[in-house]
């Protein structure tokens, strides 16, 4: 099933006005007006677009920038663009295919999402929100986006940007807590406008992405600055657990990642020693994080083992 035309025009149209609604809040005709007037230009937001094309970016676009996700998007929905289409592929292309987009694990989700969604859903992106919170890999917020996004539904979508906005706007607070709390989704559950709830989700999203940054918000170029219960407290500062950037050089991640680069790669499959070689012991913190992120891996299913102390992706 793909988003009706109208939905999908509702997103995309620019210089209308938001209906009339008994939910109205003051918050709703600025951040709509303005995201009708500066949204990006996403083909995922396109008239149009298969809910299955917007699932798929739901699943890429977490923890990952748009700028990395647009290619690796473009490139499974030509590739991929129906769930039948991946459900038939090998988890091994599947995986060579994701890249370097990072938490390969997500692709493998996506794998075993296309599959369910063949198998009990006759190839169609369920509409239903519970039908598409039991897909598997699938959570509440991409159950909530997707119903929204492709099915013009109306659901409270908590992402870590309309987290931040309500956090500054509503509560008067620099970032929300660590973990999404029941407090945040009450909130975004009532401030649900009555129409165009989907607009009003994905509009709250662009401006934490576009002004409402976690670093260095433009508050200047806020549309709702003059109600922002957090710039009228003076803008005070994170009281909360000390916010840490995620480091790199050395992680577990990193070496995950060189492990995974080294056999995505490869044809063939690779031995102990040849993995050692890309990823050196100078690149290691201890002396047994190779071993442990190779066995990680093992574990997600990510890579196969094979006798003779070699390694592939998975068939």
């Amino acid at each position: 099933m793909t988003p009706t035309t109208a939905s999908a025009k509702a997103t995309r149209t620019k210089g209308t006005t938001t209906s009339a609604s008994k939910n109205q809040n003051p918050l709703h005709t600025p951040i709509i007006a303005w995201y009708e007037a500066n949204q990006r230009d996403l083909p995922w937001r396109e008239p149009g677009c298969p809910a299955w094309h917007i699932l798929i970016s739901e699943i890429m676009l977490q923890q990952t920038p748009v700028v990395r996700v647009l290619p690796i998007w473009r490139e499974w929905v030509e590739r991929w663009p129906t769930p039948a289409d991946l459900a038939q592929a090998s988890p091994a292309d599947i995986i060579r295919a994701w890249g370097r987009l990072g938490y390969p694990r997500r692709a493998l989700r996506l794998h075993a999402a296309a599959q369910a969604i063949v198998e009990k859903h006759n190839g169609e992106v369920p509409s239903d929100h519970a039908e598409l919170l039991a897909l598997p890999g699938i959570g509440s917020y991409t159950a909530a986006a997707v119903a929204s996004f492709a099915f013009g539904q109306r659901h409270a979508v908590l992402d870590t940007n309309v987290r931040r906005v309500f956090a500054r706007t509503v509560t008067g607070i620099e970032y929300p807590p660590t973990a999404v709390t029941a407090a945040e989704t009450k909130l975004a559950t009532e401030l649900l406008p009555e129409q165009r709830a989907h607009v009003w989700a994905v509009a709250v999203m662009e401006l934490g992405a576009l002004v409402c940054t976690a670093r260095s918000p433009k508050c200047a170029e806020c549309p709702v600055s003059q109600q922002c219960a957090w710039r009228l407290a003076g803008s005070p500062p994170h009281t909360g657990p000390a916010r840490k950037g995620q480091a790199w050089a050395g992680t577990d991640r990193q070496i995950r990642g060189a492990l995974m680069a080294a056999l995505r790669s490869s044809k063939e499959p690779l031995s102990h020693p040849q993995l050692v070689i890309e990823v050196p012991d100078s690149a290691l913190r201890d002396p047994n994080q190779r071993s442990r992120c190779l066995s990680g891996l093992i574990e997600d299913g990510l890579v196969e083992p094979l006798p003779g102390d070699h390694y592939q992706l998975p068939a």
